[in-house]
């Protein structure tokens, strides 16, 4: 992470821990709706990179107010979300990895027992794929000047991709947890409910794995590898 995205971050942080008692006006006035435009026009001049660092962040802290409307535009919204669920994801696993280390169950830690192990290692996979998925899908709209058609393939497949690992996070993150993870004062569920609504937005699974297989389909098979290795 370059010095200028970890100050921006770090920026974020402090803004969201206010928003999340105050509502959205503290990021309206720290401006990050100017994240992207550029710095002639008087804004940050960031990327998709730095929008991306930013609303993983707001998928944490803040997933219940509209960050993702205010930095980007309609047509970059499911890029968006693919961003707070990478987001949401990786606290979801963060909690499972902390309770399970500390919760004591016939005299040692959850996390000793091999069959948690194996469960929370599944979950890594999922959340590590989501959050490769979304950085693929920043470097593609950086390239080609935040053009969500130049990146329809890379939005389609990321946006999909999350999708598909909500069931499985959202799940075994439960599962460790057990009875605490359905509290209203444990963290767990301000994650995967917002990460179960992300879900349906902007198109559901068969939606986005339509769309997808629809441009594969169009390219065929030597279309796909030559438009896949020329990214």
């Amino acid at each position: 992470m370059s010095a200028a995205r970890e100050m921006l971050c770090d920026t974020a942080r402090a803004v969201f821990a206010e928003a999340a008692m105050a509502g959205i006006a503290p990021v309206e006035e720290a401006g990050f709706a100017l994240l992207l435009v550029s710095e002639e026009k008087g804004g940050f001049g960031g990327d998709w990179g730095d929008a991306n660092a930013v609303l993983q962040l707001a998928g944490v802290m803040v997933p219940d107010l509209p960050v993702a409307g205010l930095i980007a535009g309609n047509a970059l919204q499911p890029a968006a979300t693919v961003s707070l669920m990478a987001g949401g994801m990786g606290q979801a696993l963060t909690l499972s990895i902390e309770h399970v280390n500390t919760r004591q169950q016939f005299g040692r830690p959850l996390g000793k027992f091999q069959a948690v192990q194996q469960s929370l290692a599944v979950m890594a996979c999922e959340v590590r794929a989501v959050e490769a998925a979304a950085g693929a899908l920043a470097a593609r709209l950086d390239a080609v000047d935040l053009d969500p058609a130049a990146a329809d393939f890379e939005i389609a497949a990321a946006k999909l991709r999350a999708n598909r690992a909500v069931g499985v996070v959202t799940s075994i993150a439960h599962q460790v947890h057990g009875a605490i993870g359905f509290t209203y004062e444990y963290e767990l569920h301000r994650v995967t409910v917002p990460l179960m609504r992300w879900r349906g937005e902007h198109g559901n699974d068969a939606y986005w794995a339509a769309k997808l297989g629809r441009q594969v389909a169009g390219l065929g098979g030597r279309g796909l590898w030559e438009a896949l290795t020329a990214r």
